[in-house]
């Protein structure tokens, strides 16, 4: 049986009410709704377990990092770090996000409807039957999957802000030695990173990005169908070393 616990974070320091949010879940809470957030730091870090969270108001940084298992949902949009370093759950932000999103993430997914800033997926890896994935309705920033290892980063650019940008920024994928990166319609090749092009994808391919935009979609109130009119193309490495060449054999 679930036991919902409501928090109002009006004039609450950060620290305060991450305290109160372990002791309710110490105490048997499993579903943590918090009103008029504003900024407060490292929400659902740590937290472990099917715990719901639903935020209202903008959190700040580091939100869910070292996250496994929970499910939180932000009804605004939400500052840098989001996911970092998060080994399970999931992340839905109905706006924007800023710079890191998923940092060294491990596990879990994180849905976006807006844009995001930059270095989102840098260094996210991917661990047996682990798949970090982030999916982005928006565009993003410079530095996108930067050295990235594992996982997948969908990227929609459909609900963006920036009508005039391109759906990413400068050096997508540099220095990425695993996982794949999937954007729908395509990719100027000047904003790719050094090494890498981008390709057709393929049947398999299509059955992921179809089933993760059915449950994106769902979780975000939107059209699957119109996500999926355009087609995609898919971003992978071409060797687990790709600065091998630059260093000197003992």
């Amino acid at each position: 049986m679930s036991k919902k616990v409501t928090f109002d974070a009006q004039g609450v320091y950060y620290r305060q009410l991450n305290e109160q949010i372990r002791a309710a879940i110490a105490a048997g809470a499993t579903e943590v709704i918090l009103k008029n957030v504003n900024s407060q730091r490292y929400i659902a870090g740590a937290v472990d377990g099917p715990i719901k969270f639903e935020i209202n108001g903008v959190p700040g940084q580091d939100l869910c990092s070292f996250m496994r298992g929970p499910t939180v949902r932000v009804k605004a949009n939400a500052q840098d770090g989001v996911g970092n370093t998060m080994d399970d759950g999931l992340i839905i932000i109905e706006g924007l996000a800023g710079d890191v999103v998923g940092y060294a993430m491990r596990g879990g997914r994180i849905f976006i409807k807006g844009d995001v800033g930059y270095r989102v997926g840098i260094h996210m890896k991917a661990y047996m039957e682990k798949l970090p994935t982030i999916v982005i309705g928006g565009k993003a920033g410079d530095f996108l999957g930067e050295y990235m290892a594992g996982g997948i980063l969908l990227l929609l650019g459909m609900f963006s802000d920036k009508p005039n940008e391109p759906i990413a920024g400068r050096s997508l994928g540099t220095g990425m030695h695993g996982g794949v990166i999937y954007v729908r319609g395509g990719v100027p090749k000047e904003q790719v990173g050094p090494g890498l092009t981008t390709q057709p994808v393929d049947e398999a391919d299509l059955e992921i990005i179809t089933a993760l935009v059915k449950d994106y979609a769902k979780e975000l109130k939107l059209d699957a169908k119109a996500i999926m009119a355009e087609p995609f193309v898919k971003i992978r490495p071409f060797s687990h070393r790709p600065y091998g060449n630059l260093y000197v054999p003992a």
